[in-house]
């Protein structure tokens, strides 16, 4: 297949944001996504999903919704694989970490890009996604794992 593993990133569209943790007594206040913001296409639903450690959740491509991903807790691999007819970063996989004490950022996945995660911390992961849309199952593909050949190993 040819397939491209771009670790750095390259993939048309893909957006990483960084996020403000704001130090405050009695608790921090952790910025996720603002109108204003890059990567913002109105609102849908926002939701949770926890992984376990070294589960992987995926591949899934929709076909209107824009991701929104952050990792309030934990750490989580995410892997994203673009297959478009005609994108300039077709065939080519590429990887973000993100976690809130190393990488606190948002990732903007729009529409048609397959996605995976993996959960990294052995205590507790969670993902949480600010859609543009709510969940509709009719405009989700799912794949399984071993469609999207990827080296999901912890230690490369």
């Amino acid at each position: 297949m040819g397939q491209k593993n771009n670790l750095n990133g390259d993939i048309d569209g893909l957006l990483l944001n960084s996020l403000n943790d704001i130090q405050v007594d009695k608790g921090n206040v952790l910025h996720a996504l603002k109108s204003s913001d890059k990567g913002y296409h109105g609102f849908g639903e926002a939701y949770f999903s926890l992984v376990d450690y070294h589960a992987i959740k995926g591949w899934k491509r929709h076909q209107e919704m824009t991701l929104n991903l952050i990792v309030p807790f934990g750490a989580v691999r995410f892997v994203i694989y673009d297959d478009r007819e005609g994108s300039i970063s077709k065939n080519t996989f590429q990887e973000v970490l993100l976690s809130r004490k190393e990488c606190f950022k948002r990732l903007t996945v729009p529409p048609l890009l397959w996605v995976a995660f993996q959960g990294l911390n052995s205590d507790q992961n969670i993902v949480l996604n600010i859609a543009n849309i709510e969940h509709n199952s009719d405009e989700v593909d799912q794949r399984s794992l071993r469609d999207l050949k990827y080296n999901w190993s912890i230690e490369k």
